[in-house]
């Protein structure tokens, strides 16, 4: 199971892919192969995360970066729905 997150590099992003990065594989790390992060050259202002070469998210489409709490939720309604996630579940 791979999460990929495609970010600008000239937007200054690779900070905020690499902090996503470690927070999904620190939550998910038995039933996640790999994160992989793509700088791309290519599409300006591009921020997106795959998952099982899905998107479950786009910064142009969803309206800026996901809250960490539900990027986490996201993955984990994929990967293992049963899950719970502790305190990430509960009301605040």
């Amino acid at each position: 199971m791979s999460l990929t997150i495609r970010y600008c590099p000239k937007c200054n992003w690779l900070l905020r892919s690499a902090w996503y990065a470690q927070e999904i594989l620190s939550t998910f790390s038995e039933s996640i192969g790999s994160v992989t992060l793509i700088p791309d050259q290519e599409i300006p202002g591009i921020f997106e995360i795959h998952l099982r070469g899905n998107r479950i998210w786009s910064r142009k489409e969803d309206g800026g970066f996901p809250e960490i709490k539900s990027l986490k939720q996201t993955v984990r309604d994929h990967l293992e729905p049963q899950r719970d996630l502790g305190h990430i579940d509960n009301s605040s």
